[in-house]
């Protein structure tokens, strides 16, 4: 098992001291979270280990025998090479070889008749049980998974890295790191422009990877499925703590109340021996006094004494104000569709939802979750259906793509535009709540970092005292504090929530039922992601849409368009189907969709994909599904055509 450790590790830039003395081990067999407030030193953290960065003191020593691999934010690769041949230059040792062995052949079968051609097949039939052995003939097929998990479609490997936006590359850059062969991956927010389906993927790689890793990230939901340990970064020390995210909460808080309590007691002995010492230094017991004095500054020299609490330090505080809640349903949904250049993202979508509820919408990128909210406000045309709203509603939206907001002026000044006639220091006060403490008040607008902006449109967009909230990715650039006091205020919050998140575990706390929207049709759901995945798991299928498929007709339309399965040549099908209502044979048409999803996430697993034999099965397997199911939509389209 490879070990990296830390020994007494201190670490400064300039005056800041960003570690001081710490030490811990971290081993190749465990994955382990790394969390902390933003500037705390994770990611310095890593730069030591993986050898960026010396400390100014103390050591870092690794195993011998460990491969690390690490994952940075802002990741390099050459721009001139597309996507699938930047990726693939990770099997550059690999690729010599085969290139060698294309060589050997060529020269094999110009010189069979001579004498040199078996030394000629000795040379190859040991470059090509050295290339068997190091997985060559799975490694093209490894790489097409890979980048299908992360999210890649086809066409977007025929692109040159210089075309990929910035999250593209931070994917790109993901997939070749699981490509390797590292023993330990330091990964550093891996889960950054990942969408709901590539971060599952990636939790299933992680669980079955042969080493460990190391993990920086805001995702709670992958530090409590992955993670079997955590360290926290803060006020310059390592801590760690045993199992998950959730424990990591639970033990921090039991060791809060536990350290309130201590310090409360030594503060209490602390006023007493004081006040001891003040009223007996100059009486009969002057050397008693003397003593205890003594004693005292010693045992507070030496830190015996708790002298400062968790709670005394400042957190976000969100407060929202009731405004005026509904009752009854609020909005009705009915037929709903919406295509971009002759791209469904869905259609024939209904549902209701009702006062006080908190819908979570989720879903993989460009199925149109945050399409569909903008058709609710009216921000963009529906191509079909219906909604109607409550007559009483007031909406109040968190958009994800709202422009930055300009100007110098402080945001005192902000506070007192929102909210005419607030004096300065209520103004204070109120920033105060939304962690703006001290002279943060006092930033010009222009120069807050994308965190701080979306407090300030919280702060705006509740001065508005709406009855339903509309939020699309609330979470994304907050940091773990913050994301906890805003979910324990949207708790409270009287009305109705809908809100568009990839973030699990904000979907887990917040919402009580769930719209689920993939490229094969939607599904609703009463209860949070977790439900939903022990909903789909339970079944033993993976979360995958369970509406109508994605060949069903627009709403209003007779017929359905032409389509690859309808344009298949008539042909037999079983007679079985015959008897089959279309009911009947849509629900298998689902039921085949599921067990081809399920097949396909098989690819991620580290046991099969490096198993040529499993990998060959699981071809056969999918290729028999594909099949079945290709029969299906032909039935399916058949009978729609005849109704």
């Amino acid at each position: 098992m490879g070990l990296i450790q830390l020994q007494n590790v201190t670490k400064e830039f300039g005056s800041l001291r960003v570690l001081d003395g710490v030490s811990v081990e971290l081993h190749s067999g465990r994955i382990t979270g790394i969390v902390g407030p933003n500037g705390a030193g994770k990611t310095t953290l890593f730069r030591m280990i993986s050898g960026e960065l010396e400390p100014d003191l103390g050591t870092v020593t690794k195993s011998r025998d460990l491969k690390v691999g690490y994952l940075t934010q802002e990741p390099t690769l050459n721009s001139d090479a597309t996507l699938h041949d930047e990726v693939l230059s990770v099997f550059e040792g690999l690729l010599a070889i085969e290139h060698r062995m294309q060589q050997l052949s060529e020269e094999i079968s110009h010189k069979h008749d001579s004498g040199d051609v078996s030394e000629l097949m000795e040379q190859y039939d040991r470059l090509s049980a050295q290339f068997e052995a190091a997985g060559g003939y799975a490694h093209e097929q490894r790489l097409e998974e890979v980048l299908g998990g992360l999210g890649f479609s086809m066409e977007d490997r025929k692109l040159p890295v210089s075309a990929l936006s910035g999250g593209q590359r931070c994917r790109a850059a993901l997939a070749k790191l699981l490509l390797q062969d590292h023993n330990m991956l330091l990964l550093d927010e891996p889960t950054n422009h990942l969408d709901i389906d590539a971060v599952r993927w990636l939790e299933k790689f992680l669980a079955g990877h042969h080493g460990g890793a190391v993990i920086i990230s805001h995702d709670r939901y992958l530090m409590d499925r992955v993670t079997d340990r955590i360290i926290e970064v803060d006020k310059r020390r390592l801590t760690p703590y045993s199992g998950n995210y959730s424990n990591y909460i639970e033990t921090k808080e039991r060791n809060r109340l536990s350290n309130e309590r201590q310090f409360q007691k030594d503060k209490d002995f602390i006023e007493k021996e004081r006040a001891f010492i003040a009223k007996h230094m100059a009486g009969q017991r002057t050397k008693e006094a003397q003593g205890r004095q003594k004693r005292l500054e010693r045992r507070l020299r030496n830190g015996e004494f708790v002298t400062e609490v968790e709670s005394q330090r400042r957190h976000v505080k969100f407060e929202f104000d009731e405004g005026g809640a509904l009752g009854g349903e609020i909005l009705r949904v009915e037929g709903l569709a919406k295509s971009y250049d002759g791209k469904h993202l869905f259609r024939d979508m209904g549902f209701q939802i009702h006062s006080g509820q908190r819908l979570g919408i989720t879903g993989p990128n460009g199925t149109g979750k945050s399409t569909l909210i903008k058709i609710l406000q009216g921000i963009v045309p529906e191509d079909s259906g219906t909604f109607e709203w409550h007559p009483r509603v007031s909406v109040a939206y968190f958009a994800q793509d709202a422009k930055a907001l300009t100007g110098d002026h402080s945001l005192i000044k902000e506070m007192q535009i929102i909210r005419p006639g607030i004096s300065e220091g209520d103004a204070r006060s109120h920033l105060a709540r939304f962690n703006f403490i001290g002279d943060d008040a006092f930033k010009p607008l222009n120069v807050l970092s994308g965190g701080e902006q979306s407090r300030v449109r919280l702060i705006k967009l509740l001065e508005t005292n709406p009855n339903v909230l509309i939020l699309d990715e609330p979470t994304n650039h907050l940091d773990i504090p913050s994301c906890e006091a805003l979910e324990a205020a949207l708790s409270d919050f009287p009305g109705t929530i809908i809100a568009v998140s990839h973030d699990r575990y904000f979907l887990d706390r917040l919402v009580n039922h769930l719209l689920v929207i993939r490229r094969e049709g939607y599904r609703l759901i009463r209860g949070n992601y977790s439900d939903y995945v022990e909903l789909t798991e339970k079944n033993g299928n993976a979360p995958a849409a369970k509406s109508k498929p994605s060949s069903a007709p627009d709403a209003g339309k007779k017929k359905s368009q032409p389509t690859p399965a309808a344009e298949v040549a008539k042909r037999r099908t079983d007679p079985k189907f015959d008897v089959m209502s279309v009911e009947q044979i849509e629900e298998l048409v689902i039921e085949c969709e599921e067990r081809l999803t399920a097949a396909n996430e098989r690819f991620a697993s580290p046991e099969v994909y490096r198993d040529s034999e499993q990998m060959a099965q699981l071809r056969q397997t999918i290729d028999a599904i594909r099949a079945e199911l290709e029969e299906l939509e032909y039935v399916w389209h058949d009978r729609v055509e005849q109704a």
